[in-house]
């Protein structure tokens, strides 16, 4: 894991907290970033990279869990560990039930966050390769013509050349030259590997 180019960032009113969390999380070997309210990570930050946000529940203004529906909202999926100074479950619950990572008790051993810290960022980043993939997938889809895309489809259902001619009225010479293109295209070299690459979309 490449933990330098991730980044910790911590949401929490209190400065004290926030600094030496910052201190131990730059320790561990990511970029820690902090803002002291929710309203100010959602002005300030930007989440492009992989990372992971270490968040308070309880904060003036907008709360943690404000915060985290926020961030559902905007379809930002960085991956949240909830920190809080009171043992409150029903809140715990709903952190949980929204794709908290874990949720914390103040005091806790700095150690047990690192770890949970380095467990949120890999799973950030086979998020974002899940992404990317999927987004070089749609790319790919994109370039091909209809009638290559009905031929795709055909494939991708178990239907033979000779079959897929039957059911586009077309020759079935003329079917292997859009099933080759098509496989060109989607950058595959077997059935089962275009039929892996269709489902990621």
């Amino acid at each position: 894991m490449n933990t330098e180019k991730a980044t910790v960032f911590v949401v929490d009113d209190d400065p004290s907290v926030r600094k030496a969390l910052a201190r131990s999380i730059q320790a561990a070997g990511f970029d820690a970033k902090i803002f002291a309210s929710a309203r100010e990570f959602l002005d300030q930050s930007s989440t492009d990279g992989p990372g992971c946000i270490v968040l308070d529940v309880r904060m003036p203004g907008l709360s943690g869990l404000d915060l985290q529906a926020e961030l559902s909202a905007r379809n930002i999926r960085t991956p949240i560990i909830f920190i809080t100074g009171h043992g409150d479950i029903p809140a715990t619950v709903k952190a949980m039930k929204g794709g908290a990572v874990d949720f914390l008790t103040k005091p806790f051993k700095i150690t047990n966050l690192i770890g949970i810290i380095k467990e949120a960022v890999k799973k950030d980043e086979r998020l974002r390769a899940s992404q990317a993939e999927k987004t070089k997938v749609q790319h790919r889809l994109q370039a091909l013509t209809p009638r290559e895309r009905a031929v795709l489809g055909l494939v991708v259902k178990g239907l033979l050349n000779k079959q897929i001619a039957v059911e586009l009225g077309a020759a079935e010479n003329t079917i292997k030259v859009h099933r080759g293109r098509v496989m060109q295209k989607m950058q595959v070299r077997s059935v089962a590997e275009l039929v892996q690459a269709v489902q990621q979309v």
